[in-house]
């Protein structure tokens, strides 16, 4: 009997419904109107959100890593990686830390839906490229919207960082499941 559901599994849907979010939240900033553009415009309130941002986002890759539980090799490239991604952040400003933050997670999702529909036996290959597109589709389009909003503005630059953020989180990924895979011994 064939499965004619929309997602292979429970988790895919999950994976699915945290990207559809993820992607309204985006798109739902480039409305906020302008006085309250203008209270996050202040250098404290930047600050706070930023603070908190980094710390759900430190809480989402502990949880992760608890649940993978990596060994000392595997520790030690997280580490690597997250002293990259600190490094990046103190040379950024407070706009490209949030695409920063955004799209790291949003293309992380959409992946992890990908593996999953893969699991489930919906096999799509190259799932790291669709998900680089997927992603990388919703940040063009960001850009593209405000192109039309008058307190907006079109950046082409933004599109370039949200394709190398995405690019190097995917990639970050199968770093960390490549090595995971080739440190797994075999019983």
């Amino acid at each position: 009997m064939k499965n004619n559901s929309t997602f292979s599994s429970k988790r895919e849907k999950l994976y699915w419904l945290c990207a559809s979010i993820v992607a309204v939240v985006i798109y739902t900033t480039l409305f906020i109107p302008h006085p309250l553009v203008a209270f996050f415009k202040d250098q404290n309130t930047q600050a706070v959100i930023f603070l908190c941002g980094m710390f759900l986002t430190g809480l989402t890759i502990i949880f992760h890593a608890i649940k993978l539980r990596p060994g000392n090799k595997e520790l030690s490239i997280w580490i690597g990686i997250a002293a990259v991604t600190l490094m990046l952040f103190l040379r950024l400003g407070i706009p490209e830390r949030s695409h920063l933050i955004e799209y790291s997670i949003l293309a992380i999702f959409i992946y992890n839906a990908l593996i999953e529909r893969n699991k489930g036996g919906k096999h799509l290959p190259n799932t790291a490229l669709i998900a680089i597109i997927l992603s990388f589709s919703v940040g063009v389009l960001d850009e593209a919207i405000q192109h039309f909003l008058p307190h907006r503005v079109f950046d082409p630059m933004d599109i370039l960082f949200n394709g190398l953020v995405i690019v190097f989180s995917i990639g970050f990924t199968l770093l960390i499941s490549w090595f995971r895979n080739r440190s797994v011994k075999p019983k």
